[in-house]
């Protein structure tokens, strides 16, 4: 399969966005300490910065994650909430999570961030399904997205925003002949995006790939 990124471009990239701090430099080095075999799941320093941004343009104060991992992601969400904000956090890993919560507390936002160790289906369900949801950013097990997107787009306020990861799978998303469950749950997503009148959509060839979907 065709690289998304060329290695020379993605130094490139990250080294004209704002650099990360030592929060999260210790954080993605620890991540790749302990984790060696699961390091994959942590997002990339220039799409967290996209997170960070993308919370502070839409004035969000009322965000949802789904796949912590770690935490890195979560940091650059709660950064970007305005004041007041709170960001639900799912995940089903309390030995991932643990790591978070440390970097959460050394970074100032634990008191942000409500975290819910249970199937991310069931905490959606149980959220309020008034549209109150700003952001939410999902990034998770691929062949529950489709779940995690129907459950947040009734409780997205309009002009709140979704951002899927990992929409082109490495690029076989447009690969011939069998693929994984993986990837079809993600074909079947986007292609459930794309035709959804409720919301409006850009799929962007960010890492492996990023769709912004914001509520009509």
């Amino acid at each position: 399969m065709p690289d998304i990124i060329d290695p020379a471009i993605s130094d490139y990239l990250l080294a004209h966005c704002t650099p990360a701090d030592d929060i999260l430099r210790d954080l993605a080095a620890e991540t790749r300490a302990r984790f060696p075999d699961d390091v994959v799941m942590q997002i990339s320093h220039d799409e967290g910065e996209l997170l960070t941004m993308l919370v502070r343009l839409t004035g969000a104060r009322t965000a949802v994650e789904v796949g912590v991992f770690t935490g890195y992601s979560s940091v650059c969400i709660a950064r970007g909430l305005a004041d007041g904000g709170r960001l639900t956090a799912c995940d089903v890993s309390e030995e991932f999570t643990a790591l978070a919560r440390g970097y959460w507390k050394r970074a100032g936002v634990a008191d942000r961030i409500d975290l819910r160790i249970a199937p991310a289906i069931e905490t959606l369900r149980a959220l309020p399904t008034d549209p109150v949801v700003d952001f939410a950013f999902i990034d998770a097990d691929k062949t529950g997205y489709l779940g995690y997107y129907e459950e947040l787009v009734p409780r997205l306020r309009p002009g709140g925003l979704i951002v899927l990861d990992n929409v082109l799978q490495a690029g076989r998303v447009v690969a011939h002949g069998p693929q994984s469950e993986s990837v079809v749950a993600i074909r079947e997503v986007n292609d459930r995006v794309v035709a959804d009148e409720r919301v409006e959509s850009v799929m962007l060839p960010v890492r492996d790939g990023v769709t912004l979907i914001r509520r009509r």
